[in-house]
């Protein structure tokens, strides 16, 4: 007698999909975008640049130059260097600048632009740096650090 065997065919079953370790993955990263995107900060900082249309004539007056070389910085007034600030151990002296900067700003408190110009080779860490001391200063109130402002309207070039 022939048995007959009666095979159920297993319905293939769709298999699900995994998502624990996806799921892991977002818990972790998630945090750690977010912690860090709060560190990031960006600051622009509006430069003002010699334009071509300048033809008018104009009347002499009294411009800031602070030059940047690599034995330290000149202070021109436009036409002549009225101040020269060496280098101290081979660094560059900015707290002598901005005293200086200071009495400036005392003498022509209207003025608010300045130009700093850059020798070939000075470094790029060294001209921000110049930069924040030309545009403000900070001075003690009574132990509170008050940050004041001097020349906020910067150009930067070549120096001469």
């Amino acid at each position: 007698m022939a048995r007959s065997h009666h095979y159920r065919r297993r319905q293939k079953e769709v298999p699900e999909l995994d998502m624990t370790t996806f799921m892991n993955l977002m818990v972790v990263l998630v945090p750690f975008l977010l912690i860090t995107a709060v560190f990031s900060r960006i600051t622009i900082v509006e430069l003002d640049l010699p334009s071509a249309q300048a033809a008018t004539p104009m009347t002499p007056t009294f411009r800031v130059e602070v030059v940047v070389r690599d034995a330290g910085f000149e202070i021109m007034d436009g036409t002549r260097v009225i101040a020269a600030i060496p280098n101290v151990d081979d660094r560059y002296d900015l707290p002598k600048l901005s005293d200086y900067l200071v009495r400036i700003k005392g003498e022509y408190p209207e003025k608010d632009d300045a130009s700093v110009l850059v020798e070939p080779d000075i470094e790029y860490d060294h001209l921000i740096q110049v930069m924040d001391t030309v545009r403000s200063v900070e001075i003690s109130d009574g132990g509170q650090m008050i940050r004041a402002d001097l020349f906020t309207a910067i150009s930067i070039g070549d120096a001469p």
